[in-house]
């Protein structure tokens, strides 16, 4: 396999949403991504077919109920550097596959656990969902129009950016740790830690008197009017980003519209700004402003839908985004490397795919006598 991770073995234990995404980029970076899944599991989200968080992985379905299914999953990490999990505080303890078990069957594994409230605090064994972790990091409440409620930026910013990339640099840096120390360790990567550490700028800007605590209306929160989203003719979008001096001079000029007529940041006359900016974008389609805005200095960029941008040619030319094998598009893997590129090297992982294979490439003796006895199961 290709990709900086080669070489490294991840376990994970099958879940939903942002433990999935973890293990695909782990995947996507060469590492081998063992998904332990329940026999017989469903779609807990996209079909299983179609579920790209599962891209490049192998599935073992294991019993996890049985006694014969828990040791081998043990058999499994004492083979694997990592393992990573999503579940409610104590639920892998109880399955007999804690940190404690794992840990001392491999001392250098690594078990990343993610949760959304954290291993302990007072709402730590609690349910929960993106919208209710970004809410009490105090995030939630800064993104929205001044005088609108807080507008929900889909899961991205807890579930996905404050949870799963949070766990994977707590397993990478562990792994890397684990070279120095031949130690492993447990990392607890909390929804809330990370959404709340996401926020470290605003906080400086609020310690230096730069920022008010109300959405709105501040230079990033569309409190600016060169910084924002204007509808153009066509019912259509374009966002506007300009927000240093020669940008928004560039962004002006392209627009039409006069320095002496739209002081950059004339706080007083922002309104009167936007409304100006407001009143030109909606003279032309989203196309003519594209062909007038890019390529140029001006931070002005059309607003795509999802499907828009599978198909932009901003993105084709780069490889954004590839085909998959039942005819869609999905996003390449990400960062890039000069030497070892990451790859997607097969399609969503199936539960019980790979039972057989798996095992047999790991030295299990006994793939026939477990499959018979239901421990674990193929597809």
């Amino acid at each position: 396999m290709a990709g900086p991770l080669s070489g490294v073995r991840v376990i994970e234990l099958a879940g939903i949403g942002p433990g999935p995404f973890a293990g695909m980029l782990l995947a996507d970076l060469g590492a081998e991504v063992i998904r332990i899944d329940r026999p017989g599991a469903g779609p807990g989200g996209p079909a299983l077919d179609k579920d790209m968080t599962n891209r490049s992985k192998r599935s073992v379905a294991v019993d996890l109920k049985s006694e014969a299914g828990r040791e081998v999953v043990l058999r499994l990490v004492e083979q694997a550097d990592a393992l990573i999990e999503g579940f409610r505080p104590g639920v892998t303890e109880r399955l007999g596959l804690g940190p404690e078990q794992c840990l001392e069957r491999n001392p250098k594994l690594v078990y990343g656990r993610m949760t959304g409230w954290g291993q302990q605090g007072p709402l730590s064994h609690t349910a929960g969902h993106d919208i209710g972790y970004i809410a009490i990091t105090g995030a939630l409440h800064a993104i929205g129009r001044a005088g609108g409620p807080p507008q929900v930026p889909l899961n991205l910013l807890g579930d996905f950016a404050g949870g799963s990339m949070y766990l994977v640099v707590g397993v990478l840096a562990a792994l890397l740790e684990s070279k120095t120390s031949g130690k492993g360790q447990v990392v607890d990567a909390a929804i809330v830690d990370g959404t709340a550490h996401l926020t470290t700028f605003i906080h400086a800007f609020l310690a230096s008197g730069t920022w008010q605590d109300k959405r709105g209306i501040n230079t990033l929160d569309t409190g600016a009017p060169f910084y924002d989203v204007y509808e153009t003719a066509d019912g259509e979008h374009m966002a506007v980003g300009a927000i240093e001096s020669q940008f928004y001079a560039e962004f002006l000029r392209r627009l039409g519209v006069s320095p002496e007529d739209a002081g950059h940041y004339d706080f007083a006359n922002w309104e009167k700004n936007r409304a100006l900016f407001a009143e030109k974008f909606k003279d032309k389609t989203r196309d003519e402003w594209t062909e007038i805005f890019v390529p140029s200095d001006a931070c002005v960029a059309p607003v795509l839908s999802m499907l828009e941008a599978t198909e932009h040619p901003w993105n084709t030319e780069r490889g954004v985004f590839v085909d998959t094998a039942y005819g869609a598009k999905e996003p390449a893997p990400a960062p890039r490397f000069s030497r070892t590129p990451g790859e997607i090297t097969g399609p969503p992982s199936q539960p019980g795919r790979d039972t057989r294979a798996v095992l047999t490439d790991l030295g299990f003796k006994d793939v026939d006598e477990l499959l018979a006895s239901g421990a674990v199961a193929e597809r």
